[in-house]
């Protein structure tokens, strides 16, 4: 694939694949004679690889860190499953935190539905209406 078809299909500007692939977010795309990056299935799985990290709040210097302990091969198996341990500790605090947001949500609505029944709105003194 190239580049401008790879961007469509992440949505990603082909400034930050080239970025991703310059730092090591991703590894190195292999490219035609003509020097085009030529995306190849496996650099795909890399790509969504990042996304998925990123849209979870994982930094790039960690994300460089586990391409390049993935490049040093099967030696680094266990800092590659600390890292993600790491990772994952993260993600449950974000998930966390919406989960909690969800809750006063889910309250809120529970208390406009009961107003919309009874017509009566009634609040906790230290609520927030």
């Amino acid at each position: 694939m190239t580049i401008k078809e790879v961007s469509e299909k992440f949505d990603l500007t082909p400034d930050t694949l080239r970025y991703y692939e310059r730092v090591g977010v991703i590894p190195a795309v292999n490219r035609t004679k003509g020097g085009i990056r030529d995306y190849s299935q496996q650099d795909i799985k890399w790509i969504e690889n990042a996304v998925c990290m990123r849209s979870a709040g994982v930094p790039v210097e960690m994300l460089i860190e586990y391409v390049k302990l993935f490049q040093e091969g099967d030696s680094t198996i266990t800092a590659r499953r600390d890292l993600l341990m790491e990772v994952r500790i993260e993600v449950q605090k974000q998930l966390d935190k919406y989960q909690a947001t969800m809750d006063r949500i889910n309250y809120k609505i529970s208390r406009y539905e009961e107003a919309v029944k009874t017509g009566i709105l009634i609040w906790d003194a230290e609520e927030i209406q």
